[in-house]
């Protein structure tokens, strides 16, 4: 089955060192189900900004699409999966990763992200989003040579 036909793996990425492994190993899976990844980040106004204010020095959208092109980059370097798509939504993580589930084939999430708490085996974006899920979910732990 052609790659356009199949639906996307959808990955969650925010940064940190774990979204670097869930797209690399979305890659792999991607290969193994010839279908495509989108990478998804989501940003929104801290909750300090009671009035989201458009400045030219500062914009979480611009941040969030920063984010999400390093760590493509870092995670693929210029050997790119065919067909990745990079999406940056506004909103709360889970609601959109769950959205983004009704037209994939799998997702799949670092177990934990960029906040937290380091005691925990298990984010809460990705133990929600994989609780309401419409798709299969993978979540994934650091390794030893992560």
């Amino acid at each position: 089955m052609a790659q356009d036909i199949r639906k996307p793996i959808v990955v969650g990425v925010d940064g940190s060192a774990l979204s670097l492994v869930a797209l690399r190993t979305a890659r792999r899976l991607a290969d193994l189900l010839q279908c495509r990844i989108e990478a998804v980040t989501v940003w929104s106004y801290p909750v300090a900004l009671a009035v989201p204010i458009a400045s030219s020095e500062w914009s979480p959208r611009v941040e969030a699409e920063s984010i999400l092109d390093e760590t493509v980059q870092e995670a693929f370097g210029e050997d790119l999966p065919e067909g990745l798509q990079k999406t940056v939504v506004s909103g709360q993580p889970v609601p959109v990763l769950v959205e983004a589930s009704n037209d994939a084939e799998m997702l799949v999430l670092g177990s934990r992200g960029r906040g937290g708490f380091a005691g925990l085996l298990l984010g809460s974006v990705s133990s929600a989003a994989a609780a309401h899920a419409h798709c299969p979910v993978l979540i994934v732990h650091p390794t030893e040579r992560d």
